[in-house]
């Protein structure tokens, strides 16, 4: 199937061709027909399955022709409300748009509105009216109170990354939106995961909506090395930076768990000579943005974030992504390790996997459990863990020979003349 065949107009396919598209995903050559047909759409699929074109090449299409048909006497107020759960999506979807609305006939006007700046350059940017705006929930309601923008004109609204935008607690500042928005209107919903909350609002919000479910396309999964490194976690620094040392990696994404992590990992790291930064929630728009730009030119070689970079990133050419913290749940597992192995390309996704609880053997074999996917746990030389889970463990559960009790005997004496004549501190560091 090509793009062609998807009812796209010819400004829009001269879009997609000078945008790199080859052929339309598998979310992109379903969506995209049913949203120009004006039906509502719940859209499940992975991270980096191209749901930002599948809802975006048919929304400039219908905004236009709207306009269009409005003509220039008719008060510009927005159309199409997107609301997305985080600052980096907003950027990236809004990016999206505004790239492939170049090259439409008509200009279309595109605001994004996000928290963690000032609202003053936002109010300033929506004088004289938008065609699509681009949101999180927070600030968008900010919007409304400083009487910024109405949603009384809104046809299509879209809820990106729908999961995420209820598990941030984003639920009652959704319902607050909803009830100013027209009744009559084209409902999008695109979600990674579909637990109850989503289904719940879904049901409430969708008319009759085509469902499109999208299983993780083989070659997507194929481009992804996982790999799970044992290891104690007071080595697990130690053992980062023997990897950066060893493996070459041009530049890596490091998740950790909180924000204290973020700056303590990245800080021993540059005191080791690796030029690091820590990105997480409480960074300004402009400390974010100055990271990760930082990344994507080289001027750093690793970024330690928490979940924050988890979703709506796009690194290009980001070789490798680290879990030095397990996340809590395999659905953040899979859109963290989804910041790699995108465009076409190949990547690496490594997980630290300590005896300690959180982050340890059992969390990680749930995670296998959820993704169905057993990885093959291994040892690096000079960092063996103390506490090392069977590697012929299958999914579930531990099988493998039990220890006899000589075997503990043994272990437990050796332990103790180790930890007797050690010479100097082990690195503690986390």
């Amino acid at each position: 199937m090509s793009f062609a065949t998807l009812g796209l107009s010819p400004a829009l396919l001269r879009a997609v061709r000078e945008q790199g598209y080859h052929a339309p995903t598998a979310i992109q050559s379903q969506a995209i027909p049913a949203i120009l047909s004006g039906a509502d759409v719940l859209g499940l699929a992975q991270t980096g399955s191209g749901k930002t074109a599948a809802y975006a090449l048919p929304l400039l299409q219908q905004v236009l022709r709207q306009r269009q048909q409005q003509g220039r006497s008719t008060q510009r107020l927005p159309l199409a409300l997107i609301l997305v759960p985080t600052r980096e999506l907003a950027a990236q979807v809004g990016q999206s748009l505004h790239e492939l609305a170049d090259f439409l006939p008509g200009p279309l006007k595109i605001s994004i509105a996000f928290g963690g700046v000032s609202i003053n350059p936002q109010l300033m940017g929506l004088r004289g009216g938008t065609d699509i705006v681009v949101a999180t929930p927070g600030r968008l309601l900010d919007l409304l109170e400083h009487r910024g923008l109405s949603l009384g004109a809104i046809e299509c609204l879209v809820l990106d990354e729908a999961d995420r935008l209820l598990d941030l607690g984003f639920a009652e500042e959704l319902q607050r939106l909803l009830a100013g928005l027209p009744g009559r209107r084209q409902n999008l919903f695109f979600s990674a995961t579909f637990p109850k909350a989503v289904e719940a609002l879904a049901q409430a919000l969708l008319r009759e909506p085509t469902r499109i479910e999208i299983a993780a396309e083989p070659a997507r999964v194929a481009a992804i090395t996982q790999r799970a490194l044992v290891v104690d976690e007071g080595r697990r620094t130690a053992l980062l930076r023997h990897l950066l040392a060893e493996e070459g990696w041009t530049r890596v994404l490091v998740f950790v768990a909180t924000k204290y992590a973020t700056e303590h990992v990245s800080d021993k790291l540059w005191k080791a000579g690796i030029k690091a930064a820590a990105l997480h929630g409480e960074l300004s728009q402009g400390g974010r943005t100055g990271v990760l730009n930082a990344l994507k030119s080289g001027e750093i070689q690793v970024l330690v974030a928490t979940d924050v970079a988890a979703r709506g990133l796009d690194i290009p050419e980001l070789p490798v992504v680290l879990n030095y913290d397990l996340p809590r749940s395999a659905t953040d597992y899979t859109h963290r390790i989804g910041r790699t192995g995108r465009a076409g390309q190949t990547g690496v996704a490594l997980s630290f996997i300590s005896g300690q609880l959180g982050n340890g053997e059992a969390h990680f074999r749930l995670i296998e459990k959820r993704q169905g996917q057993r990885v093959a746990r291994e040892q690096i030389a000079g960092f063996e863990s103390s506490s090392v889970a069977s590697a012929e463990a299958g999914v579930g559960g531990v099988k493998g020979r039990r220890k006899s009790k000589k075997d503990k005997l043994r272990e437990a004496a050796a332990a103790a003349v180790e930890a007797a004549g050690s010479a100097g501190p082990v690195d503690e560091t986390n």
